[in-house]
């Protein structure tokens, strides 16, 4: 049920700074927060930043980032930690510093511009706007000296100010031309729609996929590695699709299952407080960057699961428990909604102490001194060991987790010397026991807790406590007018704050949220669940769909204009801007896509159905070309292409139960209890109590009664 959570809004806008910082004391990010000590006269994204770079006539600075970014700490501590860079900065330019999780609008906008004059992009995002907001120069990472051909921070800094005083006119006019050339090269794609997409793009993404599968530690690209759920769940729903070879079926079964258990007994996976971090720096899941995201937590508890369910196998299981103990215990709010991640490392300025990366992770090889009393766990039994001699639990977790006496990183992957003599802790290779192997696991475990225990003794990494809608663990925060609020933000004790000018919701939010609440009524048969999904589906197109006359219209064609629009207010967003690619988290058009096929399933109706045509129509030449770059749009077309049936069942949640053991990713479940107005797009349909009548493409209905009825009768539509 929907329940309302009482937020409390903060008055913390003045425009004076904090004592001994600059005006970013004063938010609510954690990210923007840890910058309030800079020496920079830092500003956040607002009307009174802008107009002040008009009034003063300067250029803009804006420098992008979020709180687990770790050049973004790199560059804090080497340029925007420097008084004389920040001297230089003050003197010449209006410095906005953004969260992109606050803001993603902003980070798309200036993203495309880098990616476009730079071919690449990434964070810090580093950019140089003229005071109409035309970006001019751009980058990411800057070195505080030159090198390698790429120039230092300082130096980018003096050129564009000494430039912006004599050719002023021709950095507006360069930028302007940028922008042209991004329009014409990226809106001729994206605003000629092609007919629906073949089914030609399934064995295309299987080949692209599999063209860059590790087959030693699994993970469909070279190092640096990151989890891909999207990867892993199309390639799990292209193993039940009627069309795929039986060979196929095979191949992608066993390459999904073998990168899921090598990630899970990599580094990538913190053996002792749980949970996944965000990538692994080296091909064999070992040496992570510490951060764990909420919304790759979300991701593979899902792609587990689903893994689970095709095998059967406990090992599964286990791993999203491992990732709900992380989740409950480190990033949920007392009163409900998790927050955004835990960061690899952070400075404690209270207590003069600067954390190195994962040092809160990390174990040294003096393993025994946190486990000083493990000698009594062993019991005589140990005396007939493989090796012959007494064990201690000590022994145990050094053999199980690979731990070296001088530490077990590579130093390749350790460019800054932050794990030396340091162990990350992982299972592979994987090794027989030393000991019997009941013992061996009891011993583990005793370690395990051991080394927890010593953990929370050390200074915690800090944590982004930003609940944000997008992470779709997430509940729902609303205003009076019925929009979603994009974040709001851990308090003091229990409480929650906002911005007194909140942040609404961005496309994405919208459709992560309806994607909660179509899971929710498909987990819980509560048509709440399914009624506000309708409802917010609602408010998203009204919000994104374009309808009126514009650039579409000119060219004859009505599409879905799935962007990020609130910013349009200050810079014009073009059409070009839509998000096309599918990236840590799906896309929203991705998201959308999919959204609309189940709801077009559930309430049997096929305008949301048609809606996601054209979704699919936007990026026919792309999921032709490359649909690897787009693998939860290729998971929603294959929804769309399968067709499959839909199941109403009354009062019978055993049979759905017992339907469920099994993966049926092309199956639709309806329960039917008491109210059942929001199903009248079926019509007439009459189930009898305890049963089930089973729904074809072809409109044929079959009734069902049990799982074996249910497998003989099933047909899941064109292959």
């Amino acid at each position: 049920m929907l329940r309302v959570v009482p937020v409390v809004t903060r008055c913390i806008r003045s425009m004076s700074a904090v004592p001994n910082g600059n005006l970013l004391g004063s938010q609510l990010s954690p990210y923007l927060k840890q910058h309030a000590t800079n020496p920079v006269q830092w500003l956040p994204w607002d009307q009174q930043a802008l107009q002040r770079a008009k009034d003063e006539n300067k250029l803009i600075f804006l420098s992008i980032g979020y709180s687990t970014c770790h050049w973004c700490h790199v560059m804090e501590r080497e340029s925007f930690e420097n008084p004389e860079v920040a001297k230089i900065m003050n003197e010449n330019y209006i410095n906005i510093k953004v969260d992109r999780e606050e803001r993603p609008d902003v980070d798309k906008v200036y993203m495309t511009f880098v990616q476009a004059t730079t071919g690449g992009g990434g964070w810090p995002l580093s950019v140089f706007l003229s005071p109409d907001l035309k970006p001019v120069y751009g980058g990411t990472y800057f070195p505080p000296r030159g090198a390698y051909g790429r120039p230092g921070f300082p130096q980018v800094l003096q050129a564009l100010a000494a430039q912006w005083e004599t050719e002023k006119d021709d950095l507006i006019e360069a930028g302007t031309e940028v922008l042209k050339i991004m329009e014409e090269k990226l809106g001729g794609r994206s605003t000629h729609p092609g007919p629906l997409p073949s089914a030609s793009i399934f064995p295309t993404l299987f080949a692209q996929l599999s063209q860059g599968y590790d087959p030693e530690f699994g993970g469909y690209s070279k190092a640096p590695k990151f989890p891909q759920p999207s990867n892993l769940l199309t390639m799990f729903k292209l193993h039940c699709w009627d069309g795929q070879l039986e060979d196929r079926k095979k191949r992608g079964l066993e390459m999904n299952l073998h990168t899921l258990k090598m990630m899970d007994k990599g580094g990538i996976h913190d053996h002792i407080s749980q949970g996944f971090a965000r990538y692994s720096t080296d091909a064999k899941w070992h040496v992570p960057h510490f951060e764990k995201m909420l919304y790759d937590q979300a991701q593979l508890v899902t792609v587990y699961s689903i893994a689970a369910q095709l095998t059967g196998e406990d090992c599964y299981r286990s791993t999203v428990e491992d990732i709900l103990t992380y989740v409950a215990r480190d990033l949920t709010h007392p009163l409900g909604g998790c927050f955004s991640a835990e960061v690899s490392f952070i400075g404690i300025p209270e207590r003069n102490l600067t954390m190195k990366c994962g040092n809160f992770f990390l174990e040294n090889s003096q393993i025994a001194v946190f486990i000083s009393s493990s000698k009594s766990i062993m019991t005589a039994r140990l005396l007939n060991n493989k090796r012959g001699t007494d064990l201690s639990v000590a022994d145990v977790i050094v053999h199980k987790y690979n731990i070296e006496e001088e530490g077990n990183v590579d130093p390749s992957k350790d460019p800054h010397g932050e794990l030396i003599n340091k162990n990350v802790l992982t299972t592979l290779p994987e090794k027989a026991p030393i000991c019997d192997e009941e013992l061996y696991k009891s011993a583990v475990e005793r370690g395990r807790q051991l080394l927890y225990a010593a953990r929370q003794k050390r200074p915690r990494p800090a944590l982004d406590d930003k609940v944000v809608l997008f992470d779709v663990f997430n509940i729902i925060y609303f205003d009076q007018e019925d929009r979603l609020l994009r974040s709001v933000y851990g308090g003091e004790g229990e409480e929650l704050v906002q911005l007194p000018t909140p942040i609404y919701g961005f496309i994405g939010d919208y459709a992560f949220v309806i994607q909660g609440m179509l899971d929710l009524y498909e987990a819980t048969f509560d048509n709440e669940w399914l009624n506000f999904a309708v409802k917010l589906q609602d408010i998203q197109d009204s919000l994104f769909l374009d309808q009126e006359q514009g650039d579409l219209i000119q060219l004859g064609i009505r599409i879905l204009k799935y962007i990020y629009t609130p910013l349009s207010r200050i810079y014009r967003t073009p059409y070009s801007w839509i998000k096309s690619r599918d990236g840590a988290e799906p896309s929203s058009n991705s998201i959308s896509a999919m959204n609309l096929l189940r709801l077009s399933k559930l309430l049997n109706n096929t305008v949301y159905r048609t809606k996601a045509e054209e979704i699919f129509q936007l990026f026919t030449a792309r999921l032709t070309q490359i649909p690897a770059s787009m693998p939860a749009l290729v998971d929603a077309f294959l929804t769309y292409h399968q067709d499959g049936p839909v199941l109403v069942v009354k009062e019978n949640l055993s049979l759905i139960k017992d339907i469920r053991v099994k993966y049926r990713p092309f199956l639709t479940i309806i329960h039917l209890d008491q109210e059942t107005s929001i199903f009248s797009g079926f019509g007439d349909l009459k189930v009898e109590p305890g049963e089930g009548v089973l729904i074809q493409a072809t409109e044929e209905r079959i009734k069902i009664s049990s799982v074996e009825e249910l497998e003989l009768k099933i047909k899941t539509g064109k292959p």
